[in-house]
């Protein structure tokens, strides 16, 4: 009955669509999962893909004409995707492997017009599908409105988070010193005004935090910095104190966000050139630019590029909170290794969600603790085979001792933000298991113990990750690391580490996940995964320095297939897990972390 309801809402929703374009005079409207920001987490009042489709993944995007719906979704969702949206309403493309560009020049005729909001899709996007459809004589449309929007009745309204001041000392530098900083760059670039549009980037830039997007301690606002240090910081006012002595403010305007484009328009006059990121900066804002005569300069942000570089007080911060976050996953891994054989045999196993909420529980005790860095990944068995997982009531399976178990998972702390992933089994796994174990462990060594000079970027090192996974003749449809933010975003842009190219040298002060796993679809998934400061060495070399204090199940590991650099980065990493942890840990804490530092033979 209840997949009958989804399926009629389905057909439901996709008719007042078709309706809405025939209204427009479109002949195809594209739906990202973006929102004005193009940010990876959006607010309910933004969740326009879901509400038009079912799919809740946090990428991805579909494109619906008056006869035809089609998804796009990368490697992680291609199971949620099919489970989420039935083939009888849609059909399935790899965002990457088979781009909407190619579809559309494919299935669009000469003369069709495409909708898609301005506001939700950067320019490099707007430029591929633009040039899909040039290729078939088509046309892309900028539309005045949301298409969404018009038929979505019952539509949240926008999130009014409170905009709270972050402190100095957890910021380690002043609003006005960061955006002199950045102003430095716009007059070596010979631009007049920045565009900024990353939530995250004006809450670091304007040292403030708020609460508008789950599992993301960032406030929706726009943002226009001029080559002076000034900026017009476009945010509701409700969102701020009565007293805006509380923020620094020093040269900053505020304005109502619904004004951003106008004000746009009328900062650029005849020839100014203004900076604006093609990836996460909204097309609407070149198009206003355009409009006022103005020239776009196209570059990675600048704020983006300076954030991503932690100073000390940042760098402090995340080494505090990883110590504090790997008490909690040790404190949880040694319950879940008690609590799942005992539960079983009981009759009363443990669930996804009780194990879930188990590593809420543990982190709450810790200091500083604010909420989830996102949702958790709990899955046991073939659940973890799907890379963002997460578990429902309909789908929350018992975590048995014949099944491993994965947990990804993450906390905000005022200090900084964490992302770790474990791979649990609480019987003998099959040879097959542990062979994969054991490669998906030794892309992780080679990679977390790399030196690597200055210049490289992530996709000249991704392959040490897969090498051991590539012997066996396997590999992942994911990428190998991402960046973190100083409680911000869990994934920050723009360093990241993954087969795709991506020009951005790593650099001293970044700090990076390093990912590697494997998935068998209805049988099990296998990902560690920790945390990484990037430190430079005293020959110029650089390298990756621990930040996760969490253990590693050893019992999974052909220990006959590991080097002995391998054996000895892992006892070392346990030695370390003993000094750090081991007097902050409880007894039964303290074993399980011991029982992980012995080897096996």
């Amino acid at each position: 009955m209840l997949e009958n309801q989804k399926f009629e809402r389905t057909t439901d929703r996709l008719n007042l669509l078709r309706d809405e374009l025939k209204r427009t005079g479109l002949d195809a409207v594209i739906i990202p999962r973006f929102d004005e920001h193009q940010g990876e987490y959006c607010a309910p009042h933004d969740e326009r893909l879901a509400w038009a489709t079912g799919f809740t993944g946090s990428a991805g995007l579909a494109i619906v004409t008056v006869d035809q719906a089609v998804m796009f979704v990368d490697g992680r969702y291609t199971v949620q995707v099919r489970n989420q949206c039935s083939s009888e309403f849609f059909s399935y493309q790899h965002i990457f492997d088979e781009p909407l560009e190619n579809w559309i020049s494919t299935n669009m005729k000469a003369g069709q017009q495409i909708g898609v909001d301005p506001m939700l899709i950067p320019s490099a996007w707007w430029d591929r599908f633009a040039g899909g459809a040039k290729d078939t004589s088509a046309l892309l449309v900028a539309t005045a409105s949301n298409i969404i929007d018009a038929v979505w009745s019952d539509q949240p309204e926008k999130p009014l988070s409170p905009v709270t001041p972050y402190s100095l000392e957890k910021a380690g530098k002043t609003s006005l010193e960061k955006r002199t900083e950045i102003a430095a760059h716009l007059k070596h670039k010979g631009a007049k005004v920045l565009v900024e549009t990353q939530p995250d980037n004006i809450a670091w830039l304007l040292n403030v935090r708020g609460d508008d997007v789950e599992f993301n301690p960032i406030p929706h606002s726009f943002l226009l910095l001029k080559d002076d240090g000034s900026a017009s910081w476009f945010v509701d006012s409700r969102k701020l104190s009565n007293s805006l002595d509380e923020y620094e403010l020093e040269k900053v305007e505020t304005a109502d966000p619904a004004s951003f484009i106008s004000s746009l328009e009328k900062m650029t006059g005849e020839g100014t050139q203004v900076l604006i990121d093609p990836l996460f900066s909204p097309v609407a804002t070149r198009l206003a630019v355009q409009a006022s005569g103005g020239i776009p300069v196209m570059e990675q942000g600048a704020i983006t590029l300076t954030k991503a570089k932690k100073n000390v007080n940042e760098l402090k911060g995340l080494r505090d909170c990883h110590v504090r976050d790997g008490i909690a996953w040790t404190e949880f891994s040694a319950w879940l290794k008690r609590e799942v054989p005992q539960r079983a045999k009981a009759g009363d196993p443990v669930h996804e969600l009780e194990a879930e909420e188990r590593i809420l529980t543990e982190r709450k005790r810790q200091k500083d603790f604010v909420y989830p860095s996102f949702r958790s990944i709990s899955a046991a068995a073939g659940n973890a085979a799907m890379c963002h997982y997460a578990a429902t009531d309909a789908s929350n399976t018992a975590i048995l001792p014949e099944h491993t178990y994965l947990l990804d998972s993450g906390g905000q702390y005022q200090d900084g933000t964490t992302d770790a992933t474990r791979t649990f089994a609480f019987s003998e796994t099959s040879e097959e298991f542990k062979a994969a174990y054991t490669a998906v462990f030794k892309g992780f060594v080679a990679l977390a113990s790399l030196r690597f000079p200055k210049g490289t970027q992530g996709h000249h090192i991704d392959g040490f990750a897969r090498r051991p996974l590539w012997d066996l003749g396997l590999d992942y449809d994911h990428g190998t690391g991402h960046g973190i933010g100083h409680f911000l975003s869990v994934h920050e842009q723009p360093q990241r580490i993954g087969k795709q190219y991506n020009p951005v040298d790593l650099v001293a002060g970044m700090v990076m996940s390093i990912e590697p796993g494997y998935y068998v679809a209805n049988q099990y998934g296998i990902r560690i995964e920790n945390l990484f400061e990037i430190v430079e060495e005293d020959d110029g070399f650089l390298v990756f320095k621990n930040l996760s204090y969490i253990p590693i199940e050893p019992q999974m590991l052909n220990m006959v297939d590991l080097t002995r650099a391998e054996i000895k980065w892992l006892g070392d990493y346990n030695a370390d897990l003993k000094r750090v942890l081991g007097p902050e840990l409880s007894p039964d804490a303290y074993d399980y972390l011991i029982s992980c530092c012995e080897l096996p033979e």
